[in-house]
């Protein structure tokens, strides 16, 4: 990759403030790099980025820092897209077990990069819209407790898992499962609550005190039917003086994270492009806080998305390049086991 001197500057800066926060100088560049440009040189460079509006210059500090044009401008061109070794291994020894289901190789996937990129990842289930309930089924725990699986055509999975009050029997329990396959098999997602209710005089005939189960039903169809979105590393947030230093800042993104609307806003983004969608800063009233968002392939019309949530100083290079392999890696997971599975 073949860099001008202005671009070659721009991403020292925004590397080097990724790795320390700091405000950057000219003579911190010629110490850190060994350039081969006077301190005068480089300043004439910076105060051009900074006027075509990809620096800025925070009032407490003479150095400078990178804009969110300037980030954005770096991830389009400068980075080097290198995958992490460690995190190439990781997720080839999650791959590696064949009989897994879809949820748990993607947990295990978002536990390792939010892990190593330091950032929290949130994972978006396909669209409900697209969806139906393909089975509910009973596994038996012990002698009051068992727990109900509901699944969708898509891979989703919802558990719930009822202590049996001394009336109710787990008969009684399984009659009311076999009622539901029998009448909302092949059921949208979206309709289940309505059809639910429907069916409630009916669980009666079935359960002496279905009240209790016809709640805790609904409750898993409620959960089906909403928007749903999995976390994992919110912990990482704390690595980040951003939002160590800043309690405000911690509680607008923590807030953030719950915004299914958000996410579904940037899924369609992603979904509509082949390379993962950053967005940089003023997301939701957070001025600093930055998201990178890829789609995962999952089957021929059956799709999630990943998304890396952090800082606006987040590491962009190693947080696009660990979506890319992942994404990558996962199609070929989802797509090989399907083939082996139709021969």
């Amino acid at each position: 990759m073949s860099l001008t001197r202005s671009e070659t500057i721009l991403k020292m800066i925004v590397e080097y403030f990724i790795k320390t926060a700091e405000p950057v100088g000219s003579q911190t560049l010629i110490e850190q790099y060994n350039l081969p440009y006077s301190s005068a040189t480089i300043r004439n460079e910076m105060s051009a980025l900074e006027k075509m509006g990809y620096l800025e210059k925070p009032h407490t500090s003479a150095g400078r820092i990178p804009s969110s044009k300037g980030y954005a401008y770096y991830c389009e061109h400068l980075r080097d897209k290198d995958v992490d070794d460690q995190l190439r291994y990781s997720i080839q020894n999650v791959l590696s077990s064949k009989v897994q289901s879809i949820e748990e190789v993607i947990k295990q996937s978002c536990e390792i990069i939010s892990h190593m990129t330091k950032l929290v990842s949130v994972v978006s289930q396909p669209e409900e819209e697209k969806e139906r309930l393909l089975s509910v089924q009973l596994v038996p725990i012990n002698e009051n407790t068992i727990t109900a699986i509901f699944i969708t055509d898509k891979g989703y999975v919802q558990n719930k898992t009822f202590i049996l009050e001394e009336n109710i029997k787990a008969d009684d329990l399984v009659k009311c499962v076999n009622l539901l396959n029998d009448r909302l098999k092949g059921t949208p997602v979206t309709e289940l609550i309505e059809k639910m209710e429907a069916l409630k005089p009916v669980l009666s005939d079935y359960v002496v005190s279905h009240d209790a189960v016809y709640q805790a039903l609904l409750e898993t169809f409620v959960r089906f039917a909403g928007d749903r979105l999995s976390l994992y590393g919110r912990e990482e947030l704390f690595t980040h003086p951003e939002f160590k230093n800043d309690t405000e800042a911690l509680i607008r993104v923590m807030k953030l994270l719950e915004d299914a609307s958000l996410f579904k806003k940037v899924d369609r983004q992603a979904i509509e492009s082949d390379e993962p969608v950053v967005s940089i800063g003023d997301i939701e009233g957070n001025p600093d806080v930055a998201l990178v968002t890829a789609t995962i392939k999952v089957g021929e019309d059956s799709e999630n998305t990943i998304t890396l949530v952090g800082p606006k100083r987040m590491d962009y290079d190693k947080a696009m390049s660990a979506l890319e392999y992942l994404a990558q890696e996962l199609e070929k997971y989802f797509n090989d086991k399907g083939d082996s599975d139709d021969e």
